[in-house]
């Protein structure tokens, strides 16, 4: 069977999403901050309208190649004001985050009808549309993926002794603050280049849910991160697969498939521990005839 070239794009794209979102996934939930791609998603989409917006004005017939670009900055700006909120304490720090994630979706449908366009225009980015995809979306994507893998597997050291306790990577002398600088904004890249495989409604479950899948598996902080790494991009080639003949929403299902991956682990690991415990104690035995 021949794989025509939009899937053959679209694969390309899914495979650097899957692989590259869990990396920064790791990070948040070492920090327990598993739902900032999810506040920054929602600012995202204030960015996906600002650049219809920006689009329109310049007269570009096609205002939706603007959108990916108007969603990185939007994104960073984001997530740089959430990691200021966050750095400060403030009990007032919960409401400020709501506020900002709601204003979000709120700007987003406004934006989009000063643009010209509809909430309509907004349902491929909410749930993923990677059905749209082009030459330049490919090009966009590897990029992006490239920096946050770069950032993410390069700087892993400092970046685990930073989530693990921020207090002792300070005293360490590791630049604490620029760290937090940058994992905020390789997640606001992470939500960016993943909202046309999942949506930004999804987009924290893409970076999340393999983690917590790979948890179950190991403990190592290493072999969480690459099992992670290797079960998004599954889960995400499979979930486009299945709506390569059936009309599902990609998001949806990858979203599903994700999550459906964890039940089955969460119910079967007690068995898992029983058969490892009883292989152990068999080994054990042995070495000592």
């Amino acid at each position: 069977m021949t794989v025509s070239p939009l899937m053959q794009r679209a694969l390309v794209i899914a495979v650097l999403v899957g692989t590259a979102a869990p990396v920064i996934g790791t990070y948040l939930v070492q920090r327990r901050l598993a739902l900032l791609g999810d506040g920054i998603g929602h600012v995202a989409l204030t960015g996906v309208a600002m650049g219809w917006l920006a689009g329109a004005a310049a007269g570009s017939a096609n205002v939706e190649a603007w959108a990916v670009p108007g969603a990185v900055l939007a994104s960073v700006a984001g997530a740089l004001l959430i990691e200021y909120v966050r750095s400060r304490g403030t009990s007032s720090a919960d409401v400020a985050l709501a506020l900002l994630f709601y204003g979000g979706i709120a700007g987003g449908v406004l934006l989009i009808g000063v643009a010209g366009g509809t909430s309509a225009n907004l349902t491929g980015y909410l749930f993923g549309s990677i059905s749209t995809v082009d030459g330049l979306d490919v090009w966009l994507t590897a990029g992006l993926a490239a920096l946050i893998l770069g950032a993410g597997l390069g700087l892993r050291p400092a970046l685990f002794a930073l989530c693990h306790d921020e207090e002792f990577a300070r005293a360490s002398g590791l630049p604490v603050r620029v760290l937090n600088i940058l994992v905020a904004v390789t997640a606001a890249l992470t939500v960016a280049i993943s909202m046309r495989v999942v949506g930004v409604l999804l987009v924290s479950a893409l970076m999340i849910v393999p983690v917590a899948v790979a948890q179950l598996l190991t403990v190592s902080f290493r072999r969480t991160m690459g099992l992670a790494m290797g079960l998004g991009g599954t889960v995400c080639v499979t979930g486009l697969s299945v709506t390569y003949f059936h009309s599902f929403s990609p998001g949806a299902v990858i979203t599903m498939l994700s999550v459906g991956l964890y039940g089955l682990l969460a119910a079967i690991r007690p068995l898992i521990r029983t058969v490892q415990s009883r292989v152990q104690r068999g080994a054990a035995a042995e070495a000592q005839v």
